[in-house]
């Protein structure tokens, strides 16, 4: 079967490597528009914009393609996996309109609410005034989120309310939402959808903060670990029952069912699991570790769930390994963006036993550290020795990704 990969990240590179991992033939997949990691693996055609839908129409049927997988948020949001429908290929990525589970944090409140998915108190804001009015309702912490999409960086968690100010005013443009503070573990679980039933893979927790300790200001992702041992047995089939599958009942009910990957943000508080956020695709760095130990043939999977045919899928199947990757970033991220520079030791970590790399962009979240082993502790050393291999000039990352569970 002929594959088309939208997108150029780490996450994209992690999707090829497990397709290869379970089965594809390399020479049946296509990247646009890749990296120079992703390169060395498969087929790049670079020289597009992957939201323009005329340009990704064209490529996939120039080039035969079967199955289509969106990896990043903006192609989904602009309607790229609609226009691809419309030319006869199987995509796995949700419409345009479902995209705005992701692309819009209030209409994916609407569709919670609707649905009757537990998640937290949040106020639409349209002016500082209004942001000022539900930061003194809701409290400190402060949760600001900009209701579009970011990054990874639209939203604020702090006790600062001059600092939540300012993030308020810089997304004003997109409209803000004020949410009650929920503490708790964060879990990221991923679910399969064909727009009438679900498949949930692994669940991992991502560390969102630039720096140890969670201090610093949100990224898009600094680290990964997978499973999770302190979860109760019982989480998936709960998460899955009161999360997901309303979900995906509530879109299909507005006559927008949602084909491909729902990625449920979730937190475990005191008074139960709720609702954090949700994206319309993969997330990365979680992908890393959740297809790292993927055993079941992704390629089926996935094209299972973009032609509504799930319910006949086996669940998917995962190694008893565990897995850890760590983001290295380069000088300044997320706030600043440094100049292009030279990444060395790339051969020399990948020599680590149980390190692959997966590359992410020249700069900003350069690349992830993928380590497995029959324990954390054991992963832990392999990705931070893996790391201590690599120079990038300025560059940074976290030395406690998976500590508490390493113990």
């Amino acid at each position: 079967m002929k594959i088309l990969i939208l997108g150029q990240g780490a996450r994209e590179h992690a999707i090829v490597k497990a397709l290869i991992r379970t089965g594809t033939d390399p020479k049946d997949i296509l990247v646009a528009p890749g990296n120079k990691g992703i390169a060395q693996e498969v087929e790049c055609e670079s020289n597009i914009d992957i939201t323009d839908r005329l340009a990704v129409d064209k490529l996939a049927l120039e080039q035969g393609i079967e199955l289509a997988i969106i990896g990043p948020e903006a192609p989904l949001v602009a309607g790229v996996s609609d226009s691809l429908r419309a030319q006869g290929v199987a995509v796995f990525g949700p419409s345009q309109v479902a995209a705005q589970l992701e692309g819009s944090k209030s209409f994916a409140k609407q569709i919670m609410s609707a649905a009757g998915v537990p998640t937290g108190m949040a106020r639409q804001c349209k002016t500082i005034e209004e942001v000022e009015q539900a930061m003194e309702d809701f409290g400190a912490p402060y949760v600001i989120k900009a209701d579009g999409l970011a990054a990874g960086k639209g939203v604020i968690v702090t006790e600062d309310s001059k600092a939540a100010l300012e993030h308020a005013a810089e997304y004003m443009h997109m409209g803000i939402l004020v949410e009650e503070f929920l503490a708790g573990q964060e879990v990221s679980l991923f679910f399969l959808s064909d727009g009438k039933s679900v498949m949930p893979l692994t669940p991992a927790q991502d560390f969102k903060r630039a720096f140890d300790n969670d201090k610093g200001p949100n990224t898009g992702g600094m680290g990964a670990y997978s499973p999770l041992p302190w979860l109760p047995e019982t989480f998936i089939q709960e998460v899955e029952d009161t999360v997901a599958l309303p979900t995906i009942n509530e879109l299909t009910r507005l006559g927008a069912p949602f084909v491909g990957l729902l990625y449920c943000g979730l937190i475990v508080t005191d008074r139960g699991i709720r609702v954090i956020e949700f994206n319309a695709r993969f997330g990365d760095p979680e992908t890393q570790v959740v297809l790292q130990r993927l055993i079941t043939p992704l390629e089926a999977l996935l094209y299972k769930a973009a032609t509504g045919h799930l319910e006949n899928a086996s669940d998917a199947q995962f190694t008893q390994d565990v897995a850890v990757t760590v983001v290295l970033a380069s000088e300044g991220y997320p706030a600043n963006q440094a100049p292009v520079r030279e990444v060395k030791g790339i051969k020399k970590a990948q020599r680590v036993p149980g390190v692959e790399i997966c590359f992410g962009s020249d700069v900003g979240r350069v690349l992830s550290v993928v380590a497995t082993g029959k324990n954390f502790k054991k992963a832990r050393k392999r990705a931070y020795k893996a790391l201590s291999k690599i120079t990038l000039d300025g560059s940074h990352y976290r030395n406690d990704i998976a500590a508490k569970v390493a113990q």
